[in-house]
């Protein structure tokens, strides 16, 4: 199980400090939770995240259940002894590939919006792909196109034999572009299945309830009513919030009116740079996000000078470190000139540079935004 204590709550906005103690070690919050999909952080050994300072991971379900199945994984002694991990794990739920696989392929969106869009998913309809039920959903496996269901029951099952530290309730993450009935008829299936999810559970994990109704203020409300009512460990926040970010911080602010304090509460797939300081400042505990680490492969490294694109050739004779003021291992070893050419030269070795520097450089955004709380200045 987990414990969570609040060391201290701002006097100029909803952010506080606290400590999350989990059987596999202290993690202090605000956190950012760097994403391991496949039990692994894209490029890096878990000794290498552990030293770009991540305090805690969070695991696909999912995509665990393709492969290598949850059974190799439990009889590996779990995922901390699978892949070598020392500190906490989470794992998500399968709720966002019910979005991702479904009408989020079906329409190309992701969960924010990048412009208006005029299609509108209304109750009733179903993705193409997979079939959304009372008891669960129907995928296809993207592996071998076997036929895969899960529902809450399932979902709770396999997360058990993975055997992360905090777990997820099973629920349909909906698509920016689902009309008000639709998104209503979804949380209200979220919530029959987050009743299923806890009923289901019977290891000692710490298992969180997500926290759905889309852009709608009136339907967040009543999802974080409902969830924050139920005996959870904490709580998660999932969904979407509409085509823009600007209503985020409105929405989060809503959602956390709702909600027992005590609880530790997440934030599913939202850090960009920008977001960090806005969601702490709404009471957001930990939060996940691919940012950091898709980047990097893609070349990009966030620096205190803004983002470089390390694919140009203007930096293939600049000696200096990516960012200077940074003490990483990539910093202190490496200059911009060595990174770019391994870039333009197609060598794996520098997606492992960057991935390394922007985890190391995201953790000491979020290190220095537990200072301001700490000193009164968010």
């Amino acid at each position: 199980m987990i414990s969570f204590h609040i060391l201290k709550k701002s006097p100029k906005s909803n952010a506080r400090l606290g400590i999350l103690k989990t059987p596999h070690g202290e993690v202090e919050t605000p956190a950012l939770v760097p994403v391991a999909t496949q039990a692994v952080v894209k490029t890096l050994t878990s000794a290498e995240v552990v030293r770009t300072n991540s305090q805690l991971l969070i695991s696909n379900t999912f995509h665990l259940h393709l492969k290598p199945g949850e059974a190799v994984v439990k009889k590996s002694g779990g995922l901390h002894e699978f892949m070598q991990w020392p500190k906490p794990i989470m794992t998500d739920s399968a709720g966002y590939q019910v979005f991702s696989l479904g009408f989020g392929r079906d329409y190309g969106t992701g969960k924010i919006l990048k412009e208006k869009r005029g299609e509108k998913i209304v109750r009733g309809d179903q993705p193409k792909a997979i079939r959304i039920t009372e008891d669960g959903v129907r995928f296809r496996s993207p592996v071998d196109g076997r036929e895969i269901f899960i529902g809450p029951k399932e979902s709770i099952k396999i997360q058990e034999a993975l055997g992360a530290d905090i777990i997820f309730a099973f629920d349909e993450c909906t698509s920016p572009i689902a009309d008000e009935a639709y998104t209503r008829s979804a949380m209200e299936r979220t919530h029959r299945w987050a009743k299923v999810c806890l009923e289901a559970k019977r290891s000692r994990q710490a298992l969180y309830g997500i926290v759905q109704g889309g852009k709608f203020k009136k339907l967040r409300q009543a999802s974080a009513a409902y969830i924050g009512a139920l005996p959870f460990d904490g709580v998660g926040i999932g969904g979407e919030f509409g085509d823009n970010k600007k209503t985020m911080s409105a929405m989060l602010r809503t959602v956390m009116k709702e909600l027992p304090e005590g609880k530790p509460r997440h934030l599913l797939g939202i850090g960009h740079l920008e977001d960090i300081e806005k969601i702490v400042r709404e009471g957001v505990d930990t939060f996940d996000c691919t940012v950091p680490t898709h980047y990097a492969r893609h070349g990009v490294a966030f620096t205190s000078r803004g983002r470089l694109d390390m694919r140009k050739m203007k930096f293939m004779t600049d000696r200096k470190p990516l960012d200077p003021a940074c003490d990483c291992e990539t910093c202190g070893t490496y200059s911009r000139s060595y990174i770019t050419h391994l870039l333009r030269a197609g060598e794996i070795t520098a997606l492992r540079l960057l991935t390394f520097h922007n985890l190391y450089y995201f953790n000491g955004v979020v290190a220095e935004v537990r200072r301001m709380i700490k000193n009164g200045k968010l």
